[in-house]
C-alpha cells in the first residue's frame, strides 16, 4: 500500500496571480491559514501555518520553487488519535510527508493546481491522516477558488 494522494482545481484567474496566493503569507491568510501564516515561501525557507481547527502553529519546510509552475514542501505527519480514539498515537520521532503543488496555466485563461502528497507510514492512523489531508487540500483549493474568483471567504467561522 503507498499512501499518496492528488487533488485538482481550476481558478478562473491567471498563473502569476494564483501563485502568489499561495506563497505570499499575507495572501494565503486571506482564505486558508486561519490562524495565520508567516513566511514567504521561497527555496529552502520554514515557514508556519496556523490553523483555529489545528490550533499551534506548524512548521512548514520549503524544499523547491519553481516560480508559477511549482512548490514543494514537507511538514510533520500527524498521526494523532480522533478525539474519541485513545489507539491512535504519533510515532516516537515522528516524521514528515511531501506536498507538491504545481500550476498549470490553461488556454482559457484558468490555473490547473494540482496538489499532492505522499509519505506516510503504511499504518491505521497513517491512513487516518492522509485521509484527513486529502480533505484539507480539496478544502483549501475550494477556499481560494472562492477567494481569488469573488472574494469570500469560505473558512471565515468555519473552525472557530
Amino acid at each position: 500500500m503507498d499512501l499518496k494522494f492528488r487533488v485538482a482545481g481550476r481558478i478562473a484567474r491567471p498563473v502569476a496571480e494564483v501563485f502568489e496566493a499561495v506563497v505570499n503569507p499575507t495572501e494565503l491568510s486571506r482564505y486558508f491559514t486561519t490562524g495565520g501564516a508567516k513566511g514567504r515561501i521561497e527555496p529552502g525557507a520554514t515557514v508556519t501555518w496556523d490553523f483555529h481547527d489545528f490550533p499551534g502553529a506548524f512548521p512548514v519546510w520549503v524544499t523547491e520553487v519553481e516560480p508559477e509552475r511549482r512548490i514543494v514542501l514537507q511538514w510533520e505527519a500527524n498521526e494523532g488519535a480522533p478525539p474519541d480514539d485513545d489507539t491512535a498515537v504519533t510515532p516516537a520521532g515522528g516524521y514528515r510527508t511531501t506536498v507538491t503543488m504545481t500550476f498549470e496555466p490553461l488556454q482559457d485563461g484558468r490555473t490547473l493546481v494540482t496538489i499532492s502528497e505522499e509519505g506516510w507510514r503504511e499504518t491505521p492512523g497513517g491512513l487516518r491522516a492522509s485521509y484527513g489531508n486529502c480533505q484539507g487540500w480539496m478544502q483549501m483549493l475550494c477556499a481560494m477558488k472562492a477567494w481569488l474568483e469573488h472574494g469570500i471567504n469560505l473558512r471565515e467561522g468555519m473552525f472557530k
